[in-house]
């Protein structure tokens, strides 16, 4: 390079310096422009949030990939597969939920007028702690396999409805016109959410032969309750098949179901709250899976559902579901069978664990009615089940006398049974037993007539064994020194850890379910008292009595101190009622009409009585048969 070159290079760089230095911006139009570009933006922000009228929170930007790598991974979809994670909060009266435009999910769900058992809002689920998701899967036309989990959709639409509903629209783009909408439908005062999944040319980008998109449902559980232990005993995946009734996976233990029939519904339960996703036009099949979390206490259980969803490939379709997010409550489930979508029965209410058989018509039936009867004029729920209890033993007053008198008059026989032992030695138990009931045959008393009044009971005693821990009307609700009747009611509590007792009892003692105890120790002192006739059978029977109430202790320590209230209240009753009927009770004159029955002519026996007696013979022959072979 020569002289003059490098002069040249020289002054083409002092030009260059001179005219940039000259053209720069003084501080005072730097100033100006940031001011312009900051209201700008402003403008911008006011017209996006004015436009979606919904609350947006962001939370961060991913990374982005060169077009041609996200064009071969994604193909038509590339367009979506980047973009700003944003969370759009949708709510009504009931419930606030958030949707994240990654994946267009719901991705936490909070109950209104709920708090959690520390006072904290009532979260059924939520991102990131909850990893929830509620994705598809996608077979493009090269075959690959895409989630709309990994896609990002725009917040492209909201629609008011006559009814008050409001619709939300998020939109899933594609480089080749077809989209993908979610369509989520809020009313303005109900648990129940409208899903729907619109497509557009699909068929254009997707495989055409593809009957079926791949639903995956996964969330973690949150404990709600002061018990984690008890909670867990009620939360649990509930199904519905099409064409069956409801079932549901194991609570107790880690369980897994493949469906390959038609499922209409699956439900997400703990123990007051669920998530309901329901399908109008059935899922095709399902797969289940329930995991108990024993490490973690903020958790009771892994719940995963992959629910395949009949769609239409080759034509523009829509798929249609609900979401229900909401408390346990029997009639709030029940109606919504009440022709709310279609003539089809959901069932909902199944969900809640009222007893199988006879036991859930009496909750359903009876229990439940004259419950909400009372709630109607009387807040205090405590009042409300000592009414229940008066209602309950009122009505089964007669049973309970009837089976009083039964044993009175056997009681009465007691002498006349004395003398039979007396004359009959113990080493001849089939003579004494046959020479006792030809007695009760005589006087014309039914031994088992005691016993049927209270089988007849047992059914109402079960009833409500299960009608207390299910009950979300009792949650929260405090009733002299409990603070909450769904949970225990501990008046002394430690924090140490005590072999087989912590296991076996917890670390807690409930005052209801103690005075409960002390209440069955008495009833079961004057019982045993009451129905002494002499007869001796069990000898051991007695001291099984005494061991049952505290039994009781150890089982309905961690239950709900409103099931431990009832009983305790009912056994009151009932020795209230026992002490009231011994003092009017006449037992001379009793025992002189039975005297006179027996005199009086022949009555004919009943049919117990005649196959009681043909049996009682039949052992005594093969006892004399015995004993000639022996000889």
């Amino acid at each position: 390079m020569d002289k003059n070159t490098i002069i040249g290079f020289l002054l083409i760089g002092l030009l260059l310096f001179g005219f940039s230095w000259y053209n720069q911006p003084s501080e005072e139009e730097l100033a100006r422009q940031r001011e312009a570009y900051e209201q700008q933006q402003a403008q911008v922000n006011a017209e996006t949030e004015q436009s979606t009228t919904i609350d947006i929170a962001v939370l961060d930007t991913t990374k982005v990939e060169s077009d041609s790598v996200l064009t071969s991974v994604y193909g038509a979809f590339a367009s979506s597969a980047k973009g700003v994670d944003t969370v759009y909060t949708l709510e009504n009266e009931k419930v606030k939920l958030q949707v994240s435009s990654k994946g267009g999910q719901i991705i936490s769900a909070e109950l209104k007028g709920y708090t959690t058992n520390d006072g904290q809002p009532l979260v059924l689920f939520n991102q990131p702690e909850d990893n929830t998701n509620l994705s598809f899967t996608l077979l493009t036309n090269n075959d690959r396999i895409l989630s709309t989990a990994n896609l990002y959709f725009q917040y492209f639409d909201i629609k008011k409805l006559k009814d008050g509903s409001t619709s939300h629209i998020f939109r899933l783009n594609t480089t080749a016109g077809a989209y993908i909408d979610y369509v989520y439908t809020l009313p303005a005062d109900d648990y129940l959410i409208d899903f729907d999944i619109y497509s557009k040319n699909l068929q254009m980008v997707l495989r055409p032969n593809e009957k079926n998109l791949e639903m995956n449902w996964y969330s973690k559980i949150k404990q709600q309750e002061r018990s984690k232990k008890f909670e867990n005993r009620y939360a649990q995946i509930y199904y519905k098949p099409t064409s069956d009734d409801v079932d549901k996976l194991s609570e107790t233990s880690d369980d897994e179901e493949d469906l390959t029939t038609k499922v209409k519904w699956v439900a997400f339960k703990d123990q007051f709250f669920s998530t309901i996703l329901i399908a109008h036009d059935d899922f095709s099949s399902a797969t289940l899976e329930s995991k108990l979390v024993e490490d973690d206490d903020r958790y009771l259980k892994e719940y995963a559902a992959t629910l395949k969803v009949p769609f239409s490939m080759a034509n523009d379709t829509v798929a249609q579901f609900s979401f229900f997010f909401g408390p346990n409550k029997f009639s709030l489930l029940e109606d919504y069978d009440d022709g709310r979508k279609s003539s089809e029965k959901w069932h909902l209410e199944e969900i809640i664990p009222l007893g199988w058989g006879i036991f859930g018509w009496v909750n359903e039936y009876c229990i439940i009615p004259i419950f909400n009867f009372l709630n109607r004029f009387i807040s205090n729920f405590g009042i409300i089940i000592l009414l229940l209890t008066i209602i309950i033993k009122l009505v089964l007053f007669p049973l309970t006398y009837k089976s009083y008198m039964s044993t009175a008059k056997m009681r009465v026989l007691k002498p006349q049974i004395d003398e039979i032992n007396a004359k009959i030695p113990e080493t001849k138990p089939q003579e004494r037993q046959a020479a006792v009931m030809a007695l009760y045959s005589k006087v014309g008393v039914n031994p088992m007539s005691g016993c049927v009044p209270m089988l007849l009971q047992m059914p109402i005693l079960f009833a409500m064994f299960c009608f207390f821990p299910a009950a979300i009307e009792l949650r929260q609700q405090s009733f002299l020194w409990a603070e909450d009747l769904s949970s225990y009611d501990a008046i002394v509590s430690w924090s140490t850890h005590i072999p087989f007792v912590s296991t076996y009892f917890g670390n807690h003692i409930s005052l209801f379910c103690l005075l409960m105890t002390l209440t069955n120790l008495i009833y079961t002192h004057i019982n045993m008292k009451t129905t002494d006739t002499g007869t001796n059978q069990m000898p051991g029977m007695k001291t099984m009595m005494y061991i049952m109430p505290l039994m009781f202790l150890f089982i309905f320590n961690d239950y709900a101190s409103g099931l431990s209230y009832y009983y305790f209240i009912s056994t009151l009753i009932t020795i209230l009622q026992t002490v009231i009927i011994r003092k009017t009770v006449d037992e001379e004159r009793l025992l002189r009409k039975l005297n006179e029955n027996a005199k009086t002519k022949k009555k004919k026996k009943s049919g117990f009585m005649q196959r009681l007696e043909e049996m009682q013979r039949q052992q005594m022959e093969m006892q004399r048969q015995a004993a000639k072979k022996r000889k």
